[in-house]
């Protein structure tokens, strides 16, 4: 016995078969929270018109002997100030980010007793990070922003 299919049958269940996978993809990006698409930053106008702001920071971190240093430590991970500053003059906070899931990110303010800070592993899930470490000595503002494998 053979099977026919007439050409317009043909095209109807092409067009069908189309809009059903197109329908399914936009259920799946819309409502399943693998897919969950957040932005990075809400205010994201108002962190554009800082941005100059934000390069001249990276400069002046640029310009430093001793930029911050970070390394994996069995408690966690523990980011290291320049040595030419003193702890307790060092103001500011710390950003982690995960691009993947932003319900995990955290920030952390800076208040330091030695110039080493240590982060936690409780804090830190493995995989990928943006981590910004925005802070002010000797009434000067630094910002050191690096991509990280945990």
């Amino acid at each position: 016995m053979k099977f026919k299919i007439s050409w317009p049958t043909g095209i109807i269940i092409s067009l069908a078969s189309f809009i059903i996978f197109i329908l399914y993809f936009v259920y799946k990006v819309t409502f399943v929270p693998a897919y969950d698409h957040h932005l990075v930053s809400e205010d994201y106008y108002k962190d554009e018109i800082n941005y100059q702001q934000e390069i001249d920071k990276l400069n002046s971190a640029a310009e430093l002997k001793q930029n911050i240093t970070y390394r994996k430590v069995d408690g966690g991970l523990l980011i290291s100030f320049p040595e030419e500053f003193k702890a307790s003059d060092i103001k500011g906070s710390i950003d982690f980010q995960r691009g993947s899931n932003t319900k995990i990110d955290f920030n952390i303010p800076i208040d330091l007793e030695t110039l080493d800070f240590l982060i936690t592993n409780d804090k830190l899930v493995e995989g990928r990070w943006d981590i910004r470490i925005d802070w002010i000595a000797n009434g000067k503002a630094y910002l050191f922003k690096e991509k990280i494998m945990y």
